[in-house]
């Protein structure tokens, strides 16, 4: 299998399981998602523990530009997360305050879907499921779960393997 969506609410395990997926020992390019914030010091001890988890041997890319590095993809690849990544997307789209989705949003969802749908190299790529839970009171809310579920089945329709993690244990979907 090549391409695998690993999914999971917040504390799940969904990123070190991902991470156990690929060995410790070979290359792996880790593509990290996350906006770091210098006035966040709470989301900047998070991401730290990730970095600290990585093998040492594992190359870490910290950027919002997931298609390009998939289409690469010569070395294993893992993507973490997206949800994370999709926040960047709907930021710089201003999309937040918009009538209606950008185009450019749903233009970046198809670039990255069709990226993995196309890749030949090992990818792993981590979300959140987000559409469990209640109804999100505010249009912000229900824009974002609405748009990462999208995205979820996007990306599963053309993974080989997802799987969801539910209280650290994993559930085998496909």
């Amino acid at each position: 299998m090549t391409r695998t969506l690993v999914l999971g609410g917040t504390r799940s395990g969904k990123s070190r399981f991902a991470e156990e997926l690929l060995s410790a020992g070979a290359p792996v390019r880790y593509i990290a998602t996350a906006r770091a914030d210098p006035e966040d010091t709470e989301w900047a001890a998070r991401i730290d523990v990730h970095r600290a988890r990585r093998p040492a041997g594992w190359t870490t890319v910290e950027t919002t530009e997931v298609a390009g590095p998939i289409r690469a993809a010569g070395h294993p690849l893992l993507v973490d997360d997206l949800a994370t990544w999709l926040t960047g997307v709907l930021d710089d789209t201003a999309a937040w305050d918009a009538p209606a989705v950008p185009p450019a949003v749903f233009r970046q969802v198809f670039e990255l879907v069709e990226s993995v749908a196309t890749t030949s190299g090992r990818v792993v790529l981590v979300s959140a499921e987000v559409g469990l839970g209640v109804v999100p009171p505010t249009r912000a809310g229900r824009l974002f779960r609405d748009e990462l579920g999208a995205l979820n089945a996007a990306l599963a329709a053309v993974c080989d393997e997802v799987v969801l993690l539910v209280a650290g244990l994993p559930l085998r979907l496909k």
